[in-house]
């Protein structure tokens, strides 16, 4: 089977059109069979059928065809760590996975804590040009916690969140500070939940595989107090908070009551804690090493939980690939992350919604309506003159995960070797396709 992918599709055209598919756009209610019409890079057009005369056709016949895909949270690690990855490779990872719009965590070195860096990393993007790549600056200088960067600088050039991402932020006035400073901004934070006296030197979630397998634990109560921590700030401030992948059960709880008070707080959740629990953590296989860790299946069940019932809005991958001297080291010593970019949608059908776990309306609305609705972005809708970003999902897709055929620079994942079933197979960004080669 070819796994390739064509980036160059309809490059000199200005038109297309998507035939015959499963058109799922949350943000309009829509679910229905309708052809789809991209003129000049936008929507121009959706019905149940289109005579209109373009050279080039998409036939997504048996396919979900989707607003295009977000992931609020990936590491696409430039400035200075482009071994691991770079713009470019993370960039048409994303468009294999169906993702459109990703935006890029600020832990890189230099840190993005700055408006100069803010904006020579949007040029960069754009001369990339293959997804829409958003830029998240960070919340303290070098992402020590101890002094407040110059957000509202960040903001003018363009960053449209904040995080320290990677590292939880002791000082409660500082964090309490960055709430007040960013309030009439409408920008939320971006918050990495692990109180960090609790987490030092921990390499997997606290509990009997731990003990089993003789590595010290990261518990769940150290995730649990930071949000709950960070939910009491927001409501005190006012601000807006926003839970990066949320793992535990309690979590979960905590973000729900602070809803029900009106606190504004949102969450994301990644594929992997939703799906993958703490037994599958093998000391001679650092894959499955990420921060938080793989929790138990009480977790994973709350979170899927919190998804159905809109206590968490969204889902990311955490897309945190690394160079492969790095992971293959022994587990205590290995950096946390993977890639998971590609893997995100076969591993979310298949363990969820063929399973019967979660329906379609939702999970696209997850990944897309929603994203978008919390972040600010013209995107995540297939309304006319949105942009013409769009994905096609083929939910009986068969294919095993094998990094051989990873675009990303990351090759390890505790997928690989996984079967899978459903794949993005094309995916549109203002209107020049990309498709899988088959």
């Amino acid at each position: 089977m070819n796994n390739t992918w064509n980036f160059n599709c309809n490059e000199n055209s200005t038109s297309l059109l998507i035939r015959g598919g499963r058109v799922i756009d949350p943000a309009n209610n829509f679910d229905g069979v309708a052809d789809i019409l991209i003129v000049n890079g936008s929507i121009a057009e959706i019905k149940p059928h289109i005579d209109f005369a373009v050279l080039n056709e998409y036939d997504a016949t048996g396919k979900i065809v989707t607003p295009g895909l977000i992931d609020m949270h990936v590491h696409l690690r430039e400035p200075g760590q482009e071994a691991k990855e770079d713009f470019l490779s993370g960039a048409k990872a994303a468009v294999t996975g169906g993702f459109t719009t990703v935006a890029t965590m600020p832990n890189t070195s230099p840190v993005v804590d700055n408006a100069a860096l803010v904006r020579s990393m949007i040029k960069r993007a754009e001369d990339v040009g293959i997804v829409n790549i958003k830029i998240i600056g960070a919340v303290t200088k070098g992402q020590q916690g101890q002094e407040l960067a110059e957000m509202r600088d960040m903001i003018a050039a363009g960053a449209v969140a904040f995080s320290d991402d990677g590292h939880f932020d002791d000082n409660a006035k500082i964090f309490l500070n960055a709430l007040d400073y960013l309030y009439d901004t409408g920008k939320l934070i971006i918050c990495h939940e692990e109180e960090t006296s609790l987490v030092k030197g921990g390499v997997m979630n606290e509990g009997k595989r731990s003990a089993i397998l003789g590595l010290k634990g990261r518990p769940t109560v150290a995730e649990d107090i930071a949000v709950a921590r960070d939910a009491l700030l927001a409501e005190y401030t006012g601000g807006r908070v926003h839970i990066a992948h949320i793992s535990s059960a309690r979590a979960v709880e905590i973000v729900r009551d602070a809803k029900k008070r009106g606190v504004k707080i949102t969450a994301e959740v990644t594929p992997q804690h939703l799906t993958m629990t703490d037994d599958l953590v093998n000391s001679a296989d650092a894959s499955t090493k990420i921060n938080p860790p793989l929790r138990t299946q009480k977790d994973c069940d709350a979170c899927l939980a919190g998804l159905l019932d809109g206590t968490i809005d969204c889902i990311v991958t955490d897309h945190s690939p690394h160079a492969p001297e790095e992971k293959d080291r022994e587990y205590i010593y290995a950096p946390s992350g993977f890639p998971g970019l590609e893997t995100s949608i076969g591993v979310l059908f298949t363990e969820l919604y063929h399973t019967g776990k979660i329906d379609l309306k939702t999970l696209i609305s997850k990944m897309t309506a929603e994203p978008a609705k919390i972040f600010g972005l013209n995107a995540g809708t297939l309304s006319i003159d949105a942009p013409g970003d769009v994905t096609i999902i083929d939910p009986e897709f068969v294919w095993t995960v094998d990094a051989k055929n990873f675009y990303t620079k990351g090759s390890h994942s505790p997928f690989i070797g996984c079967e899978l079933k459903g794949r993005t197979v094309a995916t549109i960004v203002h209107g020049k396709l990309m498709q899988l080669n088959q």
